[in-house]
């Protein structure tokens, strides 16, 4: 089990942005003059002082709803010590993962432990925090500020209530200038910072948007809530930058222009004259620096100062698979005379974002372009749903894991990762990290598995400003490539010609403050999305030979889908028994008990998917079937993406469901839950790769003595191509025997290119049991492999499988006839009054039916 390091474990409890000297001074802060870069003069630096308020010196108590304010807890005096006894949290975190390691939960992750739990959701929770400024912060403006708390909070400061937020992703702050204590000695700069975390909300539908769901096939009902991003005191001079949009363009002659809007705020009473010099530089690469200067009166209030940086050799961002993710800072400050009042230090890229028209597909078919077009040069998105964060307690995980979990993705050759809208916006590191491997982000910008929401405006317009705040946070970052507003949200729309006109809407007003592309659902191709004229051909999600098992074979299945691009692939399986072991009670590991059902294991089409693709069932032991699973899983995703990716240009894109899971499950993840990978992320790594050799072929069941016929293909995404090439082919038996060789010549590989090269026709031989496998290898002129891959095809009757499979679906949907989808007591007959006792183990724990009774 993971417990998370402070986020800022490796920070000093303050710190100064990039140019400002820091000095610490015991509990406080202070910032003496210091010499700027050559050629600036002396300025004295009076800001932005920043004091970061997150670690493990957090408290929090549990109140009844109302309680906390009736017994005065928001009264409680800076200097007194009651709150010590509070139990020990953490900011940023989570309410359960703080009560779970204080011993007041058993783990919720654990077997079935998370029912045991929803008693924490019925109560408002007090985070207290008490801390030390030990400089007076005379003549600056001071603000307390909270990168995201969820769901809804009121907010006190030595007892001033500050105010109440409500929406987990948008940012806030107050200005606390004259209720902070500071100074040197500990009786004057004592605080205590209060928050109290309302009850979470039960309903969805009530704050779609506002918050993540906390439904659907991968979690059970707990909601989470915490103060889950991190919390800071902030001080400035009088004028400071609240925000600061970086703007690249990407000029015809190659040249670039970068523009800035720049958000000022002026605390004063009167208009202030000021500079605001701007400086850029390569932070991954040399570069000569580059600079502009702009002079005006900020009036007080907010106004929004432009300014424009000429680039005349702009090293673009680019995803790795194409280029180089080439990244620079600009550095903004706000001068008064020789006062720096505030500055900031963005990281942004310069890339040009355009979307084309798949061909192939008319206007009658599709009402958006699909094809991206990053710098000019076509941009196939092998992605996968992230699936994030990493836990859906967030204070079980921290930056290093985001970091992992990107290099795993990479790794597996993707160049894109698609957040969808049953998950939230992520974290800075998220973005950073994708800004700095070149991986591209498709992103529903907040979380909108619903649109049958409230249509009071009021209500609507909350939803439209958390939107603006999520995109406004992250739309420097390169790595931001396309955005979406709702995720299935027609599939149950009550209400299509509202959700049409919400969805749109809430895309003009995003587009107000981006320049990206934006489609405002996906898939946009159910009857009530059409019925309110979107096309039957937007995009599909190929969910159907999951939900509807039994319906096809895998290959009948994908082969039969033909849309530009699809944002949604999805199969399942189970983690490896090494990470069962640690979220499965002993007793239940095998045959599987009921905590499997909690955690989501569809044991019938678990069961079902390991004989499409083995012909067997594979449930004789505990690892043969976790094996299978993960195996079928990865055949599955292999060859439905190999048939998409083979469609190119006609499809420009396939995104996996998902990459990670964001609890130990037996859903849809390649990465478990503790970062394991499974077996079938090597299938999708070989599937993804950038260059790719590739079989074509109708059936995975043959006969002996038929003509397996199938068409090699090679698929280049990138903009390098190879020349003098040959393609290797052999296939072997179950036992690694030689069966059949064969070569083919190739001429040239061609940039960003699709094509059959040659056909195999092979008699399959009679001394083959049960499989075969056909590999191939690209090799260049000197000898050196391209790419490879392989397939295992199955000695059997097509036609045969396809009835058994037809038997066991029908089977399953009549199950689900009695049984509601996310009721697994259906797999466990002692639990519907079906088994008797020799069905359960001995001390009563009920077993899955249709499995080996053999121990592990």
């Amino acid at each position: 089990m993971r417990i998370q390091r402070c986020l800022v474990a490796a920070r000093k409890r303050f710190r100064l942005s990039a140019l400002t000297v820091a000095a610490l001074c015991c509990l406080g802060v202070s910032c003496p003059s210091a010499k700027a870069q050559p050629g600036a003069g002396d300025l004295i630096r009076t800001g932005n002082l920043v004091q970061d308020l997150s670690g493990y010196r957090w408290k929090l108590k549990r109140m009844r709803p109302g309680q906390g304010v009736v017994q005065g807890l928001h009264e409680l005096p800076a200097a007194d010590i009651e709150t010590h006894v509070w139990i020990s949290g953490r900011v940023p975190g989570d309410v359960y993962t703080d009560l779970w390691k204080a011993g007041v939960l058993e783990d919720p992750y654990w077997g079935r432990n998370s029912t045991k739990a929803q008693w924490v959701m019925l109560d408002e929770w007090w985070y207290s925090l008490q801390f030390d400024v030990g400089e007076t912060l005379k003549d600056k403006v001071v603000r307390l500020e909270f990168d995201g708390v969820d769901y809804a909070c009121d907010v006190w400061l030595n007892g001033n209530k500050l105010g109440r937020h409500e929406g987990m992703f948008s940012p806030f702050a107050f200005d606390v200038t004259d209720f902070v204590n500071s100074g040197p000695r500990w009786d004057k700069g004592r605080n205590i910072l209060m928050v109290k975390l309302d009850p979470p909300p039960q309903v969805n539908h009530k704050v779609a948007g506002l918050k993540t769901p906390w439904f659907g096939d991968y979690w059970r009902d707990l909601v989470p809530f915490g103060i889950w991003r991190p919390v800071r005191l902030v001080a400035s001079g009088k004028v400071r930058i609240d925000d600061v949009y970086v703007k690249p363009v990407v000029r015809d002659d190659g040249t670039a222009v970068v523009k800035f809007e720049v958000t000022l705020e002026n605390h004063a009473d009167q208009a202030m004259e000021i500079k605001m010099p701007i400086a850029v530089e390569g932070k991954n690469f040399s570069s000569e620096p580059l600079a502009t200067e702009v002079q005006t009166r900020v009036e007080p209030g907010k106004q929004v100062v432009t300014a424009e940086i000429d680039v005349a050799d702009p090293q673009l961002w680019w995803p790795w698979d194409l280029g180089k993710p080439n990244l620079y800072n600009a550095t903004i400050e706000v001068r008064l005379g020789d006062v720096v009042h505030h500055q900031q230090t963005e990281t942004f890229g310069i890339r040009q974002i355009k979307m084309e028209w798949n061909p192939g597909f008319g206007p009658d078919e599709v009402s958006f372009p699909r094809t991206v077009m990053l710098n000019g040069k076509r941009h196939f998105i092998r992605s996968a749903c992230w699936g994030g964060p990493p836990d859906i307690f967030v204070g079980r995980t921290s930056p290093d894991e985001y970091k992992t979990l990107i290099d795993l993705a990479k790794a597996a050759n993707m160049n894109n990762i698609r957040i969808f809208g049953w998950h939230p916006p992520e974290i800075p590191e998220f973005y950073q990290y994708c800004d700095e491997a070149g991986l591209t982000v498709w992103q529903d910008v907040i979380p909108l598995g619903t649109a049958n929401i409230s249509q009071e405006p009021p209500f609507v317009e909350r939803i439209y400003r958390e939107a603006v705040t999520v995109i406004k946070e992250r739309r420097n970052h390169p790595c931001l490539i396309l955005i979406e507003g709702g995720e299935e949200a027609f599939l149950r729309a009550a209400d299509p010609v509202f959700t049409k006109g919400f969805l749109e809407e809430l895309g003009r007003r995003l587009q107000q403050h981006v320049d990206l592309p934006y489609v405002p659902d996906s898939p946009l191709t159910c009857a009530i999305a059409q019925s309110v004229g979107y096309k039957p051909k937007e995009a599909v999600h190929a969910l159907a030979y999951f939900y509807s098992m039994g319906r096809w074979l895998m290959e009948d299945w994908y082969r039969s889908l033909d849309f530009p691009i699809v944002p949604e692939l999805a199969i399942t399986s189970v983690p490896s028994v090494e990470s069962l072991k640690r979220f499965i009670p002993p007793d239940e590991l095998w045959p599987p008990g009921p905590s499997w059902g909690h955690h989501w294991a569809d044991l019938d089409r678990l069961r079902m998917q390991n004989f499409d693709c083995f012909g067997d069932e594979r449930t004789g032991s505990l690892e043969e079937f976790v094996n299978a699973t993960q195996d079928a899983q990865g055949t599955i995703f292999q060859l439905a993406v190999e048939h998409f990716r083979r469609a190119k240009p006609r499809c420009s894109g396939v995104s996996l469901c998902h990459f990670i899971t964001y609890w130990p499950d037996m859903k849809w993840g390649i990465v478990d839950a503790y970062q394991e990978p499974k077996r079938s992320y090597e299938y999708v790594k070989r599937a993804y790769q950038p260059l790719l050799v590739s079989l074509d072929f109708e059936r995975r069941r043959w006969k002996p003595g038929e003509s397996l016929d199938a068409k090699v293909w090679l698929i280049n995404d990138t903009y390098q191509s190879h020349q003098d090439c040959v393609v290797r082919l052999n296939i072997k038996n179950s036992d690694g025997a030689e069966l059949a060789v064969n070569e083919f010549d190739v001429a040239s590989v061609d940039e960003d290119s699709s094509l059959a090269i040659g056909e195999l026709k092979w008699q399959v031989d009679a001394t083959v049991e049960d499989s075969f496998v056909v590999s191939l290898s690209l090799l260049n002129a000197d000898g050196v492999v391209l790419s490879s891959n392989q397939y295992q095809l199955l000695i059997g009757d097509q036609e045969q499988a396809r009835q058994r499979m037809a038997a066991m679906g029908k089977t399953r949907s009549q199950a689900n006839l009695e049984y509601t989808y996310g009721n697994y007591y259906r797999f466990f007959p002692s639990m519907i009054g079906e088994g008797d006792a020799s069905s359960d183990f001995a001390d009563g724990v009920p077993r899955a039916g249709a499995f080996s009774k053999d121990q592990p």
